[in-house]
């Protein structure tokens, strides 16, 4: 390795004790200023959630102020450099541009994965990468760096496998993983956002996306760092193998999931009961559905088991839903008046469909009295019964009081046989 310094360094210290070192100074300010000035005036228009493209506008807002200032700088630089040494400039457009890099490995980070402690470390992790690749950059010990790092390394057969090697495929497979990640995010947003496509559909385009956007980026990033892929295929097939032996039931769930999805047999938002869950169907993912109950609990159930046991899908073809209220009233009650009123406390409730109607039938002479039932149909089931029940039972509670409808307290007769029959009995 030489001990060289970039003759950039060396005339950029040269410039620092000449008054031409000034217009460099001054291009640069003036160009900060003008990019700083820039940015807040598109901040609103950035903002804006009318933009259709809110992916690339995000991105927009963080990188806007270093990507305005580099395209200044880059254009003072090209008109300074017909007159004069611009190695001030020169520092400036790599350290610009290492400052865009940061801001978008930032933004792809927090748009792909889940905010938290574990993105905020890879994220500074990889800024200190950046600043590490321009400090070298600028301070010319990259040809030597990349010298040192391809004598590092053995070989195997004819192949050598050198420390340079590996970073340049790791960096590779992580850029192309992070833009196909990307990607999907985008895609997946984009036709989940399609309303006029059908849900199972959307679901299942959105499904396919990122492992065959994942696939597509390792094919491209292995040949480019000379990995050929014939030599993957003797692995392959070894996987396969191992996967079909070792995971079936994680390859059934996933499986499961794009045959619920193709035959439509439920979708989200539909009421459904399976084995002993029951509730309003919240997500459906290549794994597992989510099922939230109406007391707010949810199930996580795996896709086999909706294929392979019995579903009970309350909306499969009509969202509407019968509800039965059942009430108890005396035999001296008015049994026409009981009708009307359970009738007309059902008709009042804002739930309660007008078509088909509600309606009172009498069930059971039962031993303590008369059992009605008042039919309502709804079209919302997701909302629970609960709270329709307990509104109605009010109702006709307060009706009933004022008409003198009585509910029947349970009625038993009980027999004391007394001391006097045992003393009757002859001695």
């Amino acid at each position: 390795m030489t001990n060289s310094i970039e003759p950039l360094l060396l005339s950029l210290w040269k410039d620092l004790h000449e008054v031409r070192v000034l217009w460099q100074v001054a291009i640069v300010v003036i160009s900060l200023g003008i990019a700083s000035w820039l940015s807040r005036l598109l901040r609103p228009r950035l903002a804006d959630p009318a933009i259709r493209w809110q992916y690339s506008a995000g991105g927009l807002r963080l990188v806007r102020f270093p990507l305005i200032a580099l395209v200044l700088v880059l254009i003072g630089r090209s008109v300074l450099a017909h007159y004069q040494s611009v190695s001030l400039l020169n520092v400036a457009v790599p350290l610009l541009v290492a400052l865009t890099i940061i801001r978008i490995i930032f933004y792809a980070l927090r748009l792909i994965f889940a905010r938290g402690t574990t993105i905020s470390a890879a994220g500074r992790a990889l800024s200190w990468v950046v600043w590490l690749g321009f400090a070298i950059y600028i301070t010319g010990l990259a040809p030597d760096a990349l010298e040192f790092l391809d004598e590092v390394g053995f070989s195997i057969g004819k192949q050598h496998l050198s420390l340079l090697f590996v970073l340049q495929a790791v960096l590779s497979i992580v850029v192309a993983l992070l833009v196909s990640l990307w990607l999907s995010h985008l895609l997946e947003d984009r036709v989940m956002a399609a309303t006029n496509m059908d849900i199972n559909l959307r679901v299942m385009l959105a499904k396919l996306m990122r492992p065959l956007l994942l696939l597509i980026a390792v094919l491209i990033a292995l040949p480019m760092v000379g990995v050929d892929l014939t030599a993957l295929s003797v692995f392959g097939g070894a996987l396969g193998v191992g996967v079909g032996l070792g995971l079936q039931k994680i390859a059934s769930n996933y499986i499961s999931g794009f045959i619920i999805l193709l035959d439509r047999s439920v979708t989200i938002g539909d009421l459904v009961t399976i084995e002993k869950h029951t509730g309003v169907l919240t997500k459906m993912t290549a794994r597992y559905v989510v099922v939230r109950s109406l007391d707010g609990t949810e199930s996580i159930i795996p896709n086999e088991t909706v294929i392979t046991s019995t579903v009970v899908n309350h909306s499969y073809s009509d969202k509407k839903v019968l509800v039965p209220i059942k009430v108890q009233i005396s035999y001296r009650s008015d049994l026409d008046a009981a009708m009307r009123v359970l009738v007309e406390a059902a008709q009042a409730h804002p739930r309660a469909l007008k078509d088909p109607a509600p309606k009172a039938a009498i069930t059971a002479f039962a031993d303590n009295g008369i059992d009605l039932e008042i039919c309502v149909w709804v079209a919302d089931p997701e909302e629970g019964r609960a709270n329709l029940r307990s509104d109605i039972y009010y109702a006709v509670w307060r009706e009933f009081r004022a008409r003198g409808i009585e509910i029947p307290y349970p009625q038993r007769e009980v027999r004391m046989v007394g001391d006097g029959a045992a003393a009757s009995q002859p001695s």
